[in-house]
């Protein structure tokens, strides 16, 4: 279970505007465009803990993949909405995280997810998380 993103001081947000592109037939955000607003969000946080996930990939051979994401959508956004998504550890094992995100317009949570990220080699085999990701 998600714990209150309040609580964590190390969660990450990133402004997102609604566009055309986004939305669907009946003008609200197309359900898989939330997972890519979120995808966005983790990328950003990578880069704001200071990984560079190129380097990674060629110097190490290693990268961070998606093995489960679990999501809850509680409210539609429409076209033009400024969001914000939030990004927080939830937990960190040897080779994987599970992360907590939020899309919220304002202070209204539009849609939520729990996403594990597994560390592994080029060639699939799981491999330890780098090390500097806050917990």
């Amino acid at each position: 279970m998600m714990t209150d993103q309040a609580e964590s001081p190390r969660k990450f947000t990133l402004p997102i505007r609604v566009y055309y592109e986004d939305t669907d037939m009946a003008g609200i955000v197309y359900y898989a465009n939330y997972l890519r607003y979120i995808e966005r969000g983790r990328s950003e946080w990578v880069r704001e803990i200071g990984l560079d996930q190129n380097r990674m990939k060629e110097d190490d051979g290693i990268v961070f993949a998606v093995r489960r994401v679990e999501a809850d959508y509680i409210a539609p956004a429409k076209l033009d909405d400024e969001l914000t998504v939030e990004t927080w550890v939830e937990s960190l094992g040897a080779a994987r995280m599970v992360m907590g995100q939020t899309v919220k317009r304002g202070d209204s949570e539009l849609f939520r997810a729990l996403v594990t990220v597994v560390c592994m080699t080029l060639e699939g085999r799981p491999v330890r998380l780098p090390k500097g990701i806050p917990a």
